[in-house]
């Protein structure tokens, strides 16, 4: 467990199975809403899927709503908005979650969108999450999703058409106390029905005035392309790699709505202060932390750990059939030659009809520990890991329903977050645990957590009181976030990308940037 490595594919959650097929039938079309603003088209449809759940296959009624512009300009990007996705989850799929121990659901969409001019054509995502939903004893379920999806951008004159295809959910499940179910997660996949009208046809965009032909050629030129309604033109020798060139540009969104090139990880790398050793490694993290008070979940964006890997040790077994392995290995969080993230933000409603948004640090406090235990039997290996890391929450300012507040320089958690410890009495204080568990089989890709190739690292803490929030002149802001922030039962979900072995005479080049950086950055999810 040393060295470089090859990154292994992570965490694969369990698909529901079953041999079921229900009839399902269309139940709306897609009809552009006469109502619209001038330029301005509105999707709103209805479209049958089929669901695989635990009990088996089930409908579902999957509704997009967005608005487009009915026109673009050739270059400029068409990006959907108001966009809603409303899942419909009839009653026996209902049933599969409360059987499970769940009393609430809060879900994250996923959304396979085609887009296409012509035979040129690309796939974007769009993602989006709801808020926490009671489970009721009986009737179906509705789950309204939204969230910011990727732009697209034409590369030539002509209709630009986006269709809905293959829909999955990813339902994170809570008992009536406020933990969570075993599974704490059950991720659904769904296939778009045959019946679907217009086979899923979300939205059509003309690029380019209706004079243009393909290319922005004068209309009536010559062409060899496609038309813009997608029926092919004469033939041509266009080798098939140009036909990638062509293919519509799909840009994901930003935490804050600006361009997927223009987000940055910040630098993840070992200095004179922090030197390499000759068992380092780094990598980026990134997730979410729910805040149950709140009914919300703050994004942590990617930040940078420097590990210092330990040696494995094995203990045989008594027959050796198998062994014991376990990993000791330290941490550090790094961001400008301190131990802590970078600044981040999150707006909740505070009270249920304030808005609040905080910009928030989280600071380590101490040794920051990576154990990995499991065995093997020299065919199956399995081995769970637990980060321990001592971290407080700092608040560096604050602005309710608008208004700043001057939180002061010292306004932070009382202690570290607190987790469950399994082992209290070998690690004792106050910190948080995250959890990991990884698989695998000789010869196969393994799945789960494992400290070289990273995953989801899961845990829940405990946000204590706050102190120090506010100045000597102001209002002390204490009882205000200790009110409306701490708290027990606050799930976390942090993804780990791939590490980098930093030491190599060469870094690996699917692991690191030429200057030994985490090639990886992670994306947060639900």
């Amino acid at each position: 467990m040393t060295g470089p490595r090859t990154a292994v594919r992570r965490t694969v959650r369990s698909r529901a199975r079953s041999a079921a097929i229900a009839a399902f039938v269309v139940l709306a079309a897609t009809v552009p809403a006469a109502a619209g603003a001038a330029g301005t088209q509105e999707v709103d449809a209805a479209l049958p899927y089929t669901c695989l759940f635990p009990s088996g296959q089930q409908p579902a009624t999957v509704r997009v709503s967005a608005a487009f512009p009915e026109r673009v300009a050739p270059g400029e990007p068409i990006e959907p908005s108001d966009v809603t996705t409303t899942v419909e989850l009839p009653e026996p799929a209902v049933a599969d979650l409360t059987a499970l121990g769940a009393s609430a659901v809060r879900a994250a969409t996923r959304l396979s969108v085609g887009v296409a001019q012509g035979e040129a054509t690309a796939e974007a995502t769009w993602r989006g999450g709801t808020e926490p939903t009671p489970l009721t004893p009986t009737g179906p379920l509705t789950l309204n999703a939204t969230g910011d999806v990727p732009s697209v951008t034409g590369r030539r004159a002509g209709e630009l058409t986006m269709t809905a295809g293959g829909f999955a959910l990813d339902l994170a499940l809570t008992t009536s106390d406020g933990g969570s179910t075993d599974p704490a997660s059950v991720t659904v996949d769904c296939t778009l029905a045959d019946e679907a009208p217009d086979g899923g046809r979300l939205a059509t965009v003309q690029v380019g005035t209706d004079e243009e032909g393909p290319a922005g050629t004068p209309s009536g030129a010559p062409s060899a392309s496609p038309s813009a309604s997608g029926t092919p033109g004469e033939p041509t020798d266009e080798p098939a790699e140009r036909q990638g060139e062509r293919a519509p540009k799909v840009t994901e969104p930003a935490p804050d709505g600006a361009a997927a090139a223009e987000r940055k990880a910040p630098p993840c790398k070992y200095d004179d202060k922090y030197p390499a050793g000759p068992m380092s490694l780094n990598a980026y993290i990134t997730g979410y932390s729910n805040v149950n008070k709140l009914d919300g979940a703050a994004l942590v964006p990617p930040f940078c750990t420097l590990i210092t890997q330990g040696e494995p040790e094995f203990e045989f077994f008594p027959d050796f059939s198998g062994a014991y392995i376990r990993q000791h290995s330290t941490a550090d969080l790094y961001y400008q030659q301190r131990k802590e993230t970078p600044p981040f933000q999150g707006t909740f409603l505070t009270f249920d009809f304030t808005p609040t948004t905080a910009t928030m640090v989280l600071e380590q406090t101490g040794p920051m520990t990576i154990d990995s235990n499991g065995t093997t039997d020299f065919v199956f290996t399995s081995t769970d890991t637990y980060v321990r890391a001592p971290v407080v929450l700092r608040v560096t300012s604050l602005k309710v329903n608008g208004t700043p507040l001057d939180v002061g320089a010292e306004c932070r958690t009382r202690t570290s977050l607190v987790s469950p410890e399994p082992d209290p009495e070998k690690y004792p204080g106050d910190h948080l645990v995250l959890h990991g568990r990884g698989e695998q089989v000789t010869g196969e890709p393994a799945t789960g957590y494992l400290l070289l190739s990273g995953g989801p690292l899961t845990g829940e803490v405990t946000i204590p009181a706050f102190t120090g929030c506010g100045t000597a002149e102001g209002e002390n802001l204490d009882r205000l976030l200790t009110a409306s922030v701490s708290g027990p039962g606050n799930y976390v979900k942090q993804i780990q990308g791939q590490a980098c072995y930093v030491f190599a005479e060469e870094p690996n080049p699917d692991e690191c940037t030429p200057d030994r950086q985490p090639l990886e950055i992670p994306v947060a999810e639900r």
